[in-house]
């Protein structure tokens, strides 16, 4: 599931984007209100979270343009806190209004009633050959056994399998699950993959991830692979 976030202050939208990542979704962030519309209407999210006070265009216009033209579930997160701004956005296409500073529990739970009231218990659900992976319960299974992962390797395991057949650079993977500027690449997407793999893979023999040298990682069910023989 892909989250959009249009914030127009970066550590309010930084602080948000870390905790929808590490709960394993993919986000985008932009900080003008025209260039969120845009996006907004050009692309499929899940869910769009908005400020009001944006430059561009202000919250309020990009949610009467998104009433007009689709029903992507959105979560205002504003420092407003007043009865007309809350009245107005609830009237005009918001399905909820949080005022900053807003506590990332409280405001990760609202995220996944909005996406699973739209989108329904299916699309919290991935699968590639035997392995499953529940975001609604949190839970990840491999031929019916349950995988012990972190919050960073279930994050990396998510993303992977939203983009299974596609490689997945190691750049994305440092923005989108750690939330760090792309030339801050280390040694940490290596260690979390190592991990992640020492208990997806080592104990079966079919193997479903992949390093594809150079590039990235990979989440597939090869050809040849004895899971796909008849």
């Amino acid at each position: 599931m892909k989250i959009l976030i249009v914030d127009a202050h970066p550590p309010s939208a930084q602080y948000l984007c870390q905790g929808l990542c590490q709960d394993g979704f993919n986000v985008d962030v932009v900080h003008d209100g025209l260039q969120g519309r845009n996006l907004a209407l050009s692309r499929a999210y899940s869910l769009l979270v908005l400020d009001l006070d944006l430059p561009g265009q202000s919250g309020r216009a990009v949610l009467q343009d998104l009433l007009q033209a689709g029903d992507t579930p959105t979560i205002v997160v504003t420092a407003n806190d007043s009865l007309e701004d809350q009245v107005f956005c609830l009237q005009n296409g918001a399905d909820d209004y949080l005022v900053k500073p807003v506590r990332l529990p409280v405001f990760l739970a609202r995220a996944r009633l909005r996406m699973r009231g739209s989108a329904g218990q299916e699309g919290l659900r991935l699968t590639l050959a035997d392995l499953v992976l529940d975001l609604s319960k949190k839970r990840v299974e491999r031929a019916g056994r349950r995988l012990d992962l972190t919050r960073q390797e279930f994050a990396v395991l998510w993303l992977l399998l939203q983009r299974q057949g596609d490689v997945v650079t190691r750049a994305e993977l440092v923005q989108q699950v750690w939330s760090l500027p792309v030339d801050a690449l280390n040694n940490v997407v290596d260690v979390a993959v190592c991990r992640l793999r020492s208990k997806l893979d080592d104990p079966y023999a079919v193997k479903l991830l992949h390093t594809v040298r150079g590039m990235g990682y990979l989440l597939a069910l090869r050809d040849g692979d004895p899971a796909k023989q008849p």
